[in-house]
């Protein structure tokens, strides 16, 4: 009974809504852009509007599951595992979904709903560090891994229990993992930066 919860959030945090979205204004967006069904690649290609849609749908589904297995999980002795794996799981959903034959976005908005669930106050610290490196960087790469990888720094500072933090951790390995193009483009000086996209 308790799995079904993880369960729920890897089949929810598939949901590619990104590629909704754009099939809905009549584009492929994983051929478009950067080919990436994030919300990052639909502002670029889509615009504003419709980037900050996918943006608050991928950030809802890590949050919507986790909140849902709390609900239902009032009394488990081990209900914080069981809905920190169901926001785990959804992250991995959207990267590997299994609706687009286990392939997928980066995970940085799905993983900002899992953070918002387990410490607003963190994602406070995290959106700050977002903005300035973001600023000072000129790449939103970069502050995406910047941000997550202090994202479990922060939950300890704060109190966050040993799952949280674990959890927080996996999240942050599971998207640097999946941004190693990225990474090597800023290596090699070839990273689009956001001051040169023309948002519309």
């Amino acid at each position: 009974m308790y799995m079904l919860f993880p369960v729920i959030g890897y089949l929810v945090g598939s949901i590619p809504f990104g590629l909704v979205i754009g099939r809905m204004a009549g584009i492929d967006i994983r051929t478009e852009g950067s080919r990436n069904i994030g919300a990052t690649n639909v502002n670029r290609v889509l615009g504003k509007k419709l980037g900050i849609l996918t943006l608050v749908c991928d950030c809802l589904k890590g949050l919507l599951p986790m909140a849902l297995a709390a609900y239902f999980l009032p009394d488990a002795t081990n209900k914080e595992s069981i809905v920190a794996l169901t926001g785990l799981l959804a992250v991995v959903g959207h990267m590997f979904s299994v609706y687009l034959k286990f392939r997928g976005g980066k995970g940085v908005a799905t993983g900002l709903g899992v953070f918002l669930y387990l410490s607003p106050p963190a994602i406070a610290i995290g959106l700050a560090v977002f903005v300035v490196s973001v600023a000072v960087s000129g790449f939103v790469s970069v502050g995406s891994l910047v941000t997550c990888a202090l994202m479990p720094l922060w939950l300890y500072l704060l109190g966050g229990s040993k799952t949280t933090i674990g959890v927080a951790a996996a999240v942050a390995l599971l998207i640097w993992g999946k941004h190693h193009e990225n990474i090597t483009r800023l290596l090699h000086g070839q990273e689009k930066t956001w001051k040169k996209v023309k948002v519309e």
